[in-house]
């Protein structure tokens, strides 16, 4: 069976050299950068299953690197996962709308860090949720079937884990559920889950869904519910 490959892109050659070991170890092929210009030459060139990015590269930064990715139809459906000292959430949440499928900040755990990537895979590769008819709302059409999106019509590209939180909110109208309860529902029990990273996600999600960012109710103190009374 073909080895996933991961491309691992940071400019401190330390770090290159501790997440490309333990990736190895779990049967992953590494391959690596340590610079924005050559991340972007090594895609294009051949493109990885996975990019697990620093955004404070030397020269072209991790966020330019993640949009010249998006924005080309050859590379934009390759996941990528943040790795990052940028703990403010300006910077998450920029990386997040770009696209990038998750995010971890330094110092990190190389175990969560590889049990992010391999979480990351595996819902790529899961089937598209089937039998399940769309939810309208308004202006709002989710189509679960198709992993759809469209406020007004226009069709909104939204990340994968984007997608889910929408989905699990909205299937249960006026339900309060925690943010434990939503990391839960879109990645499994037992996923490293901190307030702020499930905040980040319903932030990037509210900017995309414009006008309909607002169905996304906070519970203060508790998390959030989907709101169709707005």
């Amino acid at each position: 069976m073909k080895k996933e490959t991961i491309l691992v892109v940071d400019d401190e050659e330390d770090i290159v050299e501790l997440v490309g070991y333990n990736l190895q170890r779990e049967g992953f092929q590494v391959e690596t950068a340590t610079s924005g210009e050559r991340a972007l030459d090594r895609v294009r060139q051949q493109p990885p299953d996975l990019i697990v990015l620093d955004l404070m590269l030397t020269g072209m930064d991790g966020l330019d690197v993640a949009r010249r990715l998006k924005n080309d139809a050859r590379c934009r459906s390759i996941p990528i996962v943040m790795l990052t000292a940028k703990g403010e959430e300006a910077d998450v949440v920029a990386g997040l709308e770009l696209g990038a499928e998750d995010y971890v900040t330094k110092p990190f755990s190389p175990r969560i860090l590889v049990a992010r990537v391999k979480a990351v895979l595996r819902r790529r590769s899961e089937p598209a949720v089937e039998g399940e008819d769309p939810i309208e709302i308004h202006d709002l059409t989710i189509h679960p079937g198709r992993r759809e999106v469209r406020v007004a019509g226009v069709p909104v590209d939204l990340t994968y884990t984007e997608f889910q939180v929408l989905y699990c909110l909205a299937r249960r109208p006026g339900w309060v559920f925690t943010r434990t309860q939503i990391v839960d529902a879109v990645r499994g029990d037992n996923y490293p889950v901190t307030d702020r990273s499930v905040d980040v996600q319903v932030v990037g999600l509210r900017k995309k869904l414009g006008s309909a960012g607002r169905y996304i109710e906070t519970v203060r103190g508790v998390g959030y519910r989907f709101c169709e009374a707005v």
